[in-house]
């Protein structure tokens, strides 16, 4: 796959989670699909995948599970 930063070719798939808001409106989507690239660092959303997560955003009670999760502080 061609990158769309660099226009190398080697870019990948890959799936991360990514969190939005903070305290009782922290939201955390998990598996989001990214394009990667080793050549140039950048990895980015595909413009189908930003329209799907405004939409899990915005209506995020019919997506969310219920869990818990341990969070650390990065503080001295």
């Amino acid at each position: 796959m061609r990158c769309d930063i660099c226009g190398k070719t080697g870019a990948r798939h890959e799936r991360v989670n990514r969190v939005y808001g903070k305290g009782n409106n922290l939201l955390v989507i998990e598996n989001v699909p990214i394009i990667s690239c080793p050549h140039c660092g950048e990895s980015y959303l595909t413009s189908d995948t930003l329209d799907q997560l405004e939409r899990i955003k915005r209506r995020r009670k019919r997506f969310l599970v219920g869990r818990t999760a341990r969070v650390a502080s990065f503080a001295r």
